[in-house]
């Protein structure tokens, strides 16, 4: 008999402690509506020297005119994005965002990008931000369906001859790698991604060593949150994996002083990545802000890898 208590003890345990890590790491409370002044800046000290560059984007992007769309995910949740035309039959990136981030917070600068070198734009909020419905992140696992739905909606909403280049920031880069892994339609010209990681598994313990976490014991109950109380497995987000599979050509940049998700992680997909592709980086920049930190060099690597 105690032998069968100490064991429910053990197991209420671990099943708490699951749910714990799940909250922390996967779970998306329900989104404060955002009053129309406020300007969702991450907080942070490498984020100050841009702050009102950012804020600037953000204004400009605010007054363009754009045509908003929602779709129906795999599971059912309504997924929205906005989409601001270059021109008609310009090329279109579809664009996703980062942790916790928002379409407008970490894509207001990648709508002026886009126009800078002559393509359309179609900013979407991935599940749990903005918009879009969802209470549950998952660092790329179902996010990367969506985005494959996203290209689906393109296709059939701009016309069999777009042209989409898929590009995404952070968990958005990861989104991407994960999509080019898939089996993509000829319209795919392109990846951009930017500053990815290349597996939930490595960041998420990462991350945990950087705040003096166990992360070897820790992140057995992480997995097990997000499979029991999230319903998918953090191991399918392996980022390194996807690339080997892709067959489209794959542009991978990141900030030299990004100390949240290390410059040898875009190294190393872009390694394994097969298919046509270059990598550079900015010295100096940050997590998000290699575009910020250096937007001329930037467009000059796209503009020479695109041509």
């Amino acid at each position: 008999m105690l032998f069968l208590w100490i064991f429910a003890a053990l197991a209420a345990f671990v099943l708490l402690a699951s749910f714990l890590c799940f909250l922390t790491a996967f779970y998306a409370p329900k989104r404060k509506k955002k009053k129309e002044e406020e300007f969702p800046i991450p907080p942070g000290e490498i984020y100050k020297p841009y702050r009102q560059v950012m804020i600037g984007w953000m204004k400009q992007v605010r007054a363009m005119p754009c045509r908003e769309f929602s779709i129906r995910s795999f599971d059912g949740l309504q997924l929205c994005g906005k989409y601001y035309e270059y021109a008609p039959g310009a090329p279109v990136e579809l664009m996703f965002h980062g942790y916790r981030g928002s379409a407008e917070r970490d894509l207001c600068g990648g709508v002026q990008r886009c126009f800078a070198l002559g393509h359309s734009a179609l900013i979407v909020d991935q599940r749990t931000s903005g918009k879009s419905e969802g209470r549950v992140i998952t660092f790329g696992v179902k996010e990367h369906k969506d985005c494959l739905a996203w290209v689906d909606f393109m296709v059939k909403h701009f016309g069999s001859d777009v042209k989409i280049i898929l590009t995404g920031i952070s968990m958005g880069a990861s989104t991407v790698m994960l999509a080019a892994g898939e089996p993509l339609p000829e319209n795919v010209i392109g990846i951009l991604v930017d500053c990815g990681y290349t597996s939930a598994e490595k960041i998420i313990k990462k991350v945990m060593r950087q705040i003096h976490l166990p992360a070897n014991l820790l992140y057995p109950l992480v997995r097990l949150g997000a499979i029991l109380w999230g319903g998918f497995d953090p191991k399918m987000a392996d980022c390194t994996e996807a690339a080997k599979k892709c067959a489209v050509p794959a542009v991978f940049v990141h900030g030299k002083a990004d100390d949240f998700v290390p410059a040898s992680m875009s190294e190393e997909n872009c390694r394994a990545c097969p298919a046509k592709k270059i990598l550079f980086t900015v010295p100096g920049a940050g997590h998000g802000l290699a575009y910020p930190a250096d937007e001329e060099t930037y467009l000059q690597h796209l503009r020479g890898f695109y041509e």
